[in-house]
């Protein structure tokens, strides 16, 4: 797990043994949830210690994910099994931001949307496309994220929401989530 503190404004990371993540975006219906889900796989198929939550930016609390979320991730074979119907909306709480080690958005948006809220949540919240391509490879995870959540979100790398779309939406979302999840989890070191 990351602590974050601050001392004289600057954060201060300390690794331990387990990595908290926050994946989000809108409704917490389609694209958290899938990255959720994927992220919870690669963690066990790989025996990272990882606890993942998922949430939304503006959320119809409670909801479950839709159909087309479900079937995009059951077409993913790697995915296996998951208690898919278990999932319900979530908006984002202050528990969420104090609980994450990182949180991983969707779009340039919701970081915006955490930072305007949660300003003290600025040096872990990040783009997840924006970490892919912009993440030094050869620092620390902690260290990536840093440098990614100090540059100006940008929504060339949002992951488009599927919500209103037909059922191919949704599979190129998940399809395009997966490959980045799986990139994700390359550039997480485990101590």
């Amino acid at each position: 797990m990351f602590i974050f503190s601050s001392v004289d404004h600057l954060p201060i990371w300390c690794l331990f043994v387990s990595l908290k993540m926050l994946t989000l975006c809108t409704g917490n219906a389609a694209r958290s949830v899938m990255l959720g889900y994927m992220l919870t796989t690669l963690a066990d198929a790989s025996g990272e210690d990882w606890s993942i939550r998922t949430a939304g930016t503006h959320v119809a609390e409670g909801s479950a994910m839709s159909s087309r979320t479900r079937d995009a991730l059951r077409r993913i074979p790697d995915l296996g099994d998951h208690p898919y119907g278990a999932h319900r909306g979530h908006q984002l709480t202050r528990d969420d931001v104090d609980w994450s080690d990182v949180i991983l958005a969707c779009e340039a948006a919701h970081v915006s949307f955490v930072r305007a809220r949660y300003p003290e949540s600025r040096l872990k919240t990040v783009l997840l496309g924006q970490f892919l391509r912009d993440a030094p490879l050869d620092d620390s995870f902690v260290d990536q994220v840093t440098v990614v959540a100090l540059l100006e979100p940008d929504a060339i790398f949002d992951v488009e929401d599927p919500a209103g779309r037909d059922q191919a939406a949704y599979d190129a979302c998940a399809t395009r989530l997966w490959e980045m999840a799986q990139a994700f989890a390359t550039l997480v070191e485990t101590p």
